[in-house]
């Protein structure tokens, strides 16, 4: 055994193999430390796998369109410009209905009807008038009314012998009945037998019963003229409806002009009004000849019907104005 130091146990051939693993390792550690690679997976249809590429491969160039020999470049076409998308509007909704503006009425009717069933009443003109026995007297020729229209007399045709000695009597209305029963006589006069005493014929010269003509507070309803206030005609009295408590319900009046075809009507009694005028007790009633052309017409064959004139439509009332302020007083003379 010798001094000094030991001779190292490693030769050189040994230490470069040892710097080259001590370089190698190093090298891999550097490398751990660097993020790894993503790993690209495809998918292929089934049964087949493709392998994974490592690199994308790079994308291989379009070929170029090979040109005929010979022709000159084509200059590529232009393309057309494309038109710009319409964009349909929403139709507009349509304007909401207007209201539908309420009915017009219907215009007002010129006359005023009452219909007057033929068995409440009997016709006043050729009536056959009895006594309460029964007996048939003579027939009815008038009525006479007073003043509003109230009846005060009937006037009896009296029946002679076979014609001769037929006269005119009156007879006070508050003994008439009237019968409103078909085929029996209309009219039957609730007497006395001294009230049912037929009068003698009056002397030539003197007034004939029953032919009286009118005064301020008589008027014979049979040929009367109806007339309006201002003094047109309406009408003439042909017939008197009366009723079963012997009040008048309504005259006939022939309205028909001179050259026309005649036409009646029946004018209702309330409609009538009665006064004096010339010295003379006068019927009127106020109809237009519109009036009179809407009334309906009057035949034995059909319903009665009795017009009297419509009442005219209220006016609206129209507010008052209101006062005017008053005027102050001019001072006196003399007052400062």
């Amino acid at each position: 055994m010798r001094g000094g130091f030991a001779r190292p146990v490693i030769s050189l051939p040994h230490a470069l193999a040892l710097l080259v693993l001590v370089a190698l390792s190093g090298c891999t550690v550097f490398q751990s430390e660097q993020a790894p690679a993503p790993i690209v997976e495809a998918t292929v249809g089934v049964n087949e796998t493709e392998p994974i590429a490592s690199e994308p491969e790079a994308a291989s160039e379009p070929e170029a369109a090979s040109e005929p020999a010979g022709t000159p470049e084509a200059k590529p076409a232009p393309r057309k410009p494309r038109p710009a998308p319409v964009r349909r509007r929403r139709p507009a909704p349509p304007p909401p209905a207007p209201a539908s503006a309420p009915a017009a009425p219907p215009p007002a009717p010129l006359v005023q009807t009452r219909t007057i069933d033929r068995g409440t009443f009997r016709t006043l003109l050729d009536s056959e008038v009895q006594k309460p026995d029964g007996k048939v007297v003579g027939r009815a020729v008038d009525m006479v009314a007073g003043p509003g229209g109230k009846p005060q007399e009937v006037v009896v045709n009296l029946q002679g012998f076979m014609g001769v000695g037929d006269r005119k009597a009156n007879f006070p209305w508050s003994a008439v009945h009237v019968n409103t029963q078909p085929k029996v006589p209309a009219i039957t006069l609730a007497l006395t037998p001294a009230q049912l005493q037929i009068p003698d014929r009056p002397k030539p010269g003197a007034p004939q019963p029953g032919t009286s003509e009118a005064s301020p507070t008589r008027l014979p309803m049979l040929d009367a003229n109806v007339e309006r206030a201002n003094g047109a005609k309406v009408g003439r009295v042909v017939d008197v409806l009366i009723g079963g408590s012997a009040d008048p319900l309504a005259v006939v009046l022939d309205v028909s002009g001179t050259l026309e075809k005649r036409r009646t009507i029946v004018a209702d009694w309330s409609a009538l009004h009665f006064v004096a005028k010339n010295n003379a007790l006068e019927a009127q009633l106020e109809m237009s000849d519109q009036q009179i052309d809407a009334s309906p017409a009057y035949a034995n064959d059909q319903p009665v019907r009795a017009v009297s004139p419509a009442a005219a439509p209220a006016a609206p009332a129209t507010p008052a104005a209101p006062a005017a302020p008053a005027a102050p007083a001019a001072p006196a003379h003399g007052d400062k």
